[in-house]
């Protein structure tokens, strides 16, 4: 078996397949001079809501901050209380902290990842005000099972949808809608390595009621619906011209690079399914499945050996994530735990993602898995 040079994600190969659209995309946009609010910024908007079939996406500087404004938008204030799960990665909770929150926390199914519906009621208070719902990896979390008890206590529904833009929700009735466009406010993410992906920052929100659409525009534009007034304290975050221009280009493809995905993820399943020390992702029964990661479940014992061996091959592999929130320093004194949050702990022990990319090859994922199974042998 020749080393090879496999990463997470080949953010080049990506470009070189749509560099003829991309370098004339951003070329316009940078001879236009209109590299704020240019645009291209209004248009990858509109052709974003299109794609999601929903009224109003506001696009912003980054994931976090559409969090933030998100929280901002529903005008909570500190000392409410928001649930949110412990495995997952620290930004949702980062910004509940900055905006003197309480961050209350739950576990997760074992299987999908994905926020306990179960635990919620039992941590809701007259403090709570809102849910986050992170749906993780590339499937959305139980948004039916979810709407009802935020319907029951009153209490707002945010979906961080980072890592799941793409994804359908089938509703027990039968309708079907995309993640992030459920709840109250659905936010995004476009780092590079994202399903759609920018090539630098971006973010965006979006959101069924144009009260709400109103207010996260204007929080991201220092609280101004006209330049120079004022009325709400807002911040600065705005999508830049170029990497709206870059997102227009790549939107045309979103459903291309998931189907590839897909495809991907079930030569993984086909190949390691059933086999001892590894289990494979959880596809739920009411959510497509992205495969932003496809992650799976190693014996904790065993789990830095195959990582190792993986190494050096030259297979890169990442464990997401290491800790579970409520251990990590900067939030142990601010998040709390009221009750018992067994499975993220164990997550956290056992989980490890495999390269998976739309312009991966069958040789190369290959390659992965033969490394996989040559390290069974191994016991």
């Amino acid at each position: 078996m020749l080393k090879q040079n496999i990463q997470m994600v080949d953010l080049q190969k990506q470009y070189q397949l749509l560099k003829k659209e991309i370098d004339s995309a951003t070329q316009i946009a940078i001879e236009s001079g209109l590299y704020i609010n240019g645009p291209q910024v209004k248009s990858f908007e509109r052709n974003l809501e299109t794609y999601l079939n929903v009224p109003h996406v506001i696009s912003c500087g980054n994931g976090t901050d559409a969090l933030q404004i998100a929280l901002m938008a529903l005008e909570l204030k500190p000392g409410d209380e928001v649930i949110v799960p412990a495995f997952t990665y620290a930004a949702a909770v980062e910004v509940i902290c900055l905006l003197g929150m309480k961050p209350i926390l739950v576990d997760v199914d074992p299987k999908t990842f994905n926020i306990n519906v179960a635990q919620i009621e039992s941590v809701i208070s007259r403090h709570t005000k809102a849910v986050i719902a992170v749906h993780l990896f590339g499937q959305s979390c139980d948004m039916e099972a979810l709407l009802k008890v935020c319907k029951k206590y009153k209490i707002f529904l945010i979906e961080d949808n980072a890592q799941s833009i793409g994804a359908d929700y089938t509703f027990s009735d039968g309708t079907v809608k995309k993640a992030g466009t459920i709840g109250h406010i659905g936010t995004t993410s476009f780092f590079p390595t994202k399903p759609l992906a920018c090539m630098g920052d971006g973010g965006a929100l979006m959101t069924s009621d144009a009260h709400l659409a109103e207010r996260c525009k204007m929080i991201s534009m220092h609280g101004q619906k006209k330049k120079y007034f004022h009325e709400i304290i807002g911040c600065n975050s705005r999508l830049d011209t170029i990497q709206a221009a870059i997102l227009d280009v790549k939107l045309k493809y979103l459903d291309d690079f998931t189907a590839a995905r897909i495809r991907l993820a079930k030569r993984y399943e086909k190949r390691l399914f059933g086999v001892n020390e590894i289990v494979v992702p959880t596809k739920s029964s009411f959510s497509s499945h992205v495969y932003h990661q496809y992650t799976i479940k190693v014996s904790s014992d065993k789990r830095e050996s195959l990582q190792v061996f993986l190494k050096e091959r030259g297979i890169q592999s990442m464990i997401y994530y290491p800790l579970p929130i409520h251990q990590q320093v900067a939030f142990k004194w601010n998040a709390s735990v009221l009750i018992n949050i067994e499975n993220a702990g164990i997550l956290c022990g056992s989980v490890l993602s495999l390269p998976i990319y739309p312009e991966m090859t069958d040789e190369e994922q290959d390659y992965i898995i033969d490394a996989i199974q040559e390290w069974l042998a191994t016991f």
